[in-house]
């Protein structure tokens, strides 16, 4: 939720806060404000696909401050959107929003986005930390509420809707959390966290002792994101407000400033909405009434009851419940073991397909993906988990169609997708549980596009990204050239060999050159890139992340039939941009590997791997069209330039590979094949 310039109006009102000093308590921190707030306030890298591993660092520290001033962090994370769908319009409005900062972030490097995969990074750290955390079926504010009162601790949040709720401990917004800034305890060794806690109580004195039940009632009537009645807009305009300025934070303030001291005048919110609604058409009066009532329950306690998860394991939701999830599946989402992108298929059927920094002149990055995508909607098309007490007439004889709100050049559009069509052992959600570890894993593998035996070879950890690289490597829609992937594969390398580079004592590694590759890959990604940002190779490595995202989410939904990868080392954008940025220029990657023989190794059985999920149909149309490019230019190029056959990497590769697999050779960087991903 949120009221539109609420935060910053109790910001500017220090008599609204006391100072707290924090340690030894339990504190409910909104996960969704978290993550938001340590990537935009922490000069992490946001316009070329996100620095994971910088990100995760950021994450660690923060939780390490609470853990030295022995603060037990409860992270509350939303789930799907709310099945009423009333929201949806602001959903709309949002995302439209996030296509102009992705297009300021391309051209300007101003704005603040979240690279794709942040939150699937931020779960994983948790888990890593051993910190307490749960995902909501739905919206998290209520649930967060209800906790904290029940445990009558402190919430740590950016969200004005915490200024209507009656916390009991109230809320901590993080921008005046000083979790950087530890301080010791006079004649202790304790540590505590400056911080400052909004007191509901002394908002409302503020306003001649005003009615905290009357704060529901002003959220609505100040517009909160789940309402938006024109009909209103006559009546709030009659109000009294003091004088106001022409900046939209002044006039929004003044807005805020004159609707409380308007309420304050009433008792309770009855008589408050009796003077509103009289000011109505009589027509409008009923419905207005109805809408604003039922609005204002959104600021009351939730029946949910996350103490029993994290006490007990168990999570209960009424929406959940209601629409007959299998209990696995609840249990699932709970955990953050499933995405709320299957969270809002199961309940909405409507997906939201969140914008990167990517080529607006080109279809959206998530076009490559859809294949991935429809397989998943098939798996979510029949949720009931009682299936044997179900007639086969509640099974889809017809794929089911799901919506997406995806971009379209600049804007927003709703495209329909239908579900795969899956053998009938796949299409029952409640019976997946039951499939083998080897049927699942060929569901996965099939959808995308690889043999098991292409990933055998490859490490447990990077078996799932090799396969979704295969995926993308074979996709129409991605336009990949030699240097990209190569700089891929690269940056996977680089997370492999900083966890090994980081045991202690490991003195072989030392010797292999492992430590010296880490820190020449390092290097790399310090180096200031190119300035205008490549928006070709970051619409490439954004279709790449889309494939990941949706292959990871495949593989969750399937009960994980390959180990998940950890997504921290996976990709590092100014990495991944350097590199390929190196690798179009000069440099080759024989040469920039060349000081660890060891992780040679690994990047040719990855290179291999991908250069074996290429369909040789694939490959004979890209050589007879080399072949006639070659006889084109013919007249115009000297012999010496064929007869080599491409530089020292292509003859490596040939003489290390087969021949079968020439379709990545320098040589056919110049060359467009429509049947492969490589360009």
């Amino acid at each position: 939720m949120g009221i539109r310039g609420l935060m910053s109006y109790v910001e500017d009102h220090s008599q609204f806060f006391v100072d707290l000093k924090l340690r030894d308590t339990k504190l409910i921190i909104d996960g969704y404000a978290l993550f938001h707030r340590l990537c935009f306030d922490s000069d992490v890298d946001l316009r070329h696909g996100g620095d994971y591993d910088s990100f995760t660092d950021v994450i660690q520290r923060f939780f390490e401050s609470l853990f030295a001033c022995k603060i037990h962090p409860y992270v509350v994370l939303d789930g799907g959107c709310d099945v009423s769908d009333k929201k949806l319009l602001t959903l709309k409005d949002r995302a439209r929003e996030k296509i102009q900062v992705a297009y300021s972030l391309a051209v300007s490097g101003r704005g603040n986005l979240l690279p794709l995969l942040i939150r699937e990074v931020f779960i994983q750290v948790l888990i890593k930390l051993h910190v307490d955390f749960v995902q909501c079926f739905s919206e998290a504010d209520r649930d967060i509420m209800t906790l904290a009162n029940h445990w009558n601790c402190p919430v740590l949040t950016m969200d004005s809707d915490f200024c209507i709720f009656d916390l009991k401990a109230g809320f901590c917004p993080l921008n005046a959390f000083q979790w950087k800034n530890l301080t010791v305890m006079k004649d202790t060794f304790h540590y505590y966290i400056p911080a400052r806690c909004f007191s509901v109580e002394k908002f409302c004195r503020h306003f001649n002792n005003m009615n905290k039940a009357l704060l529901p009632l002003f959220a609505v009537l100040c517009g909160n994101d789940y309402i938006n009645l024109p009909a209103l807009d006559s009546v709030i305009s009659r109000i009294s407000f003091t004088p106001g300025t022409s900046n939209s934070k002044g006039r929004k303030h003044h807005r805020i400033l004159g609707l409380l001291n308007w309420l304050s005048r009433f008792d309770d919110p009855a008589e408050a909405l009796d003077h509103v609604v009289k000011n109505l058409k009589m027509n409008d009066r009923e419905g207005v009434r109805e809408v604003l009532w039922v609005s204002m329950e959104e600021y009351q306690p939730s029946p949910v009851k996350l103490q029993d998860f994290f006490q007990l394991g168990a999570y209960v939701s009424p929406c959940a419940t209601s629409l007959g999830l299998p209990e696995w599946i609840q249990l699932g989402l709970a955990k953050g073991q499933l995405s709320p992108f299957v969270c809002d298929a199961l309940s909405l059927r409507r997906t939201i397909l969140h914008t990167q920094v990517e080529s607006i002149q080109r279809p959206s990055a998530h076009v490559v993906s859809v294949s991935i995508r429809k397989v998943i909607y098939g798996l979510l098309q029949n949720p009931s988990p009682n299936l044997n007490n179900v007639s086969h007439s509640t099974v889809p004889k017809h794929p089911v169609a799901f919506s997406e709100v995806d971009r379209i050049d600049k804007n927003i559009a709703t495209v329909v997708n239908h579900a795969a069509k899956l053998p009938d052992e796949y299409r029952e959600l409640g019976r997946l549980t039951e499939l083998s570890l080897s049927k699942r894993k060929i569901l996965l593998l099939e959808t995308l596009k690889v043999k098991e035996s292409i990933l055998d070879p490859i490490p447990a950890s990077l078996k799932l990204p090799i396969a979704v690289t295969c995926f993308w490597l074979q996709s129409l829609e991605a336009k990949a050239k030699l240097h990209h992937v190569q700089a891929l594969l690269m940056g996977m390398l680089c997370g492999q060999l900083y966890k090994m580079t980081s045991e202690p004592d490991n003195e072989e590694l030392h010797a292999d050159g492992a430590k010296l590759l880490c820190d020449q890959f390092l290097k790399v990604k310090e180096n200031k890139l190119q300035k205008r940002l490549d928006l070709d190779t970051a619409h490439v490595f954004c279709q790449w992340q889309c494939c990941l995202q949706m292959g990871f989410y495949l593989n969750q939904l399937l009960l994980t039939p390959l180990p998940e990868p950890n997504l921290t080392w996976l990709y590092s954008g100014t990495l991944v941009h350097g590199l390929s940025q190196e690798l179009s220029a000069s440099s080759s990657a024989e040469s920039l590997l060349s000081v660890c023989p060891g992780a040679r190794q690994l990047y040719n059985q990855l290179f291999y791997a991908l250069k074996s999920s290429v369909p040789s149909d694939c490959l004979s149309r890209r050589e007879k069209s080399k072949a006639r490019k070659k006889k084109q230019k013919k007249n115009d190029s000297s012999p010496a330039k064929h007869r080599g056959g491409g530089s020292r990497e292509t003859r490596v590769l040939r003489d290390h590979v087969s021949n079968r697999f020439e379709l990545l050779t320098v040589d056919d960087v110049e060359d467009s094949g429509q049947g492969s991903g490589l360009e």
